[in-house]
């Protein structure tokens, strides 16, 4: 195939087992871990955990990412569509409230094409940052039941030296309000557990705090009502990253956020200052691969 699921549209060669391109991915899906989760929102985690697959390579090169050992380094075994068909019903058989897929833009096509041969009686949640292209997501469209993205800045210059590409806002603010109308408000069911909707994350970067304002307060202006919202504390620098990403928030950061937050008024979740990210990154050892 020649690529063009993600906004780089880069036309790139990916055959079964190797790929080109920026996400150096094979067209069959390649798979890091797959397992019961429970670091996601107490919607999605819930008691028995979300079965989670994480897939390798990424269309972003975020500097700071905490799974960079797959998305950086492409770690991860590369399976057949039936395979991953096979997964989701092991998880489901392990009790997973949910099917989540874990960066899987890049394998968009495989996926659709994996919930052609078994559709697991879970919701499907589709766990991306946010860096879509509305052709792929509409292609996506009564496949997914619950959109979780990220957005993480409003400023292409800051998305540039800090993911590597420079059309991220206008990219990932159509897609969280595509994922927003296709799946509409949150639906819970009677255990909290999320079964239709969107709720788009917000990663709050140290030093960055005025630009979480400005990304929070469009999210409140612009999604639909019923569409939540997760701002995440759990910053923790991995490697060796310049000032002032090589720290954990501050304190006096965080109760910035959390005032602006409670004054503007958001349906979600808001982490804990305490909450360290190093607890949220499983180990990638190809578990149930």
């Amino acid at each position: 195939m020649l690529c063009s699921l993600c906004p780089r549209k880069c036309k790139a060669e990916r055959l079964d087992d190797i790929g080109e391109g920026i996400c150096h991915s094979p067209a069959l899906p390649r798979v890091a871990r797959a397992a019961l989760h429970f670091g996601e929102e107490p919607c999605i985690s819930g008691v028995n955990g979300s079965g989670t697959v994480f897939f390798s390579g990424c269309p972003l090169g975020c500097r700071f990412c905490q799974n960079h050992s797959i998305s950086h380094e492409n770690y991860g075994k590369t399976i057949s569509i039936e395979r991953l068909a096979d997964i989701f019903r092991e998880l489901v058989a392990q009790g997973a409230h949910n099917i989540n897929l874990v960066n899987p833009t890049h394998f968009a096509l495989a996926i659709r094409q994996a919930l052609d041969i078994y559709r697991p009686p879970v919701p499907i949640v589709y766990n991306s940052s946010g860096y879509e292209s509305l052709e792929t997501l509409r292609a996506l469209e009564g496949y997914v039941d619950v959109y979780l993205p990220d957005l993480k800045y409003l400023d292409d210059g800051l998305a540039a030296s800090l993911s590597g590409v420079g059309d991220y806002v206008a990219h990932a603010t159509k897609a969280v309000l595509e994922m927003a109308r296709q799946t509409g408000p949150v639906q819970l069911d009677d255990n909290g557990i999320a079964q239709k909707g969107t709720i788009v994350r917000h990663l709050v970067l140290p030093g960055h705090t005025r630009v979480s304002m400005e990304v929070l307060e469009w999210l409140h202006d612009h999604l639909p009502s019923g569409t939540y919202i997760s701002v995440l504390l759990q910053y923790t620098p991995f490697g060796n990253l310049p000032s002032p990403l090589d720290r954990p928030l501050t304190l006096r950061e965080c109760r910035k956020i959390k005032d602006f937050v409670e004054d503007i008024g958001i349906d979600g979740y808001i982490q804990q200052h305490h909450s360290d990210g190093a607890q949220y990154v499983p180990i990638f050892d190809l578990t149930g691969v």
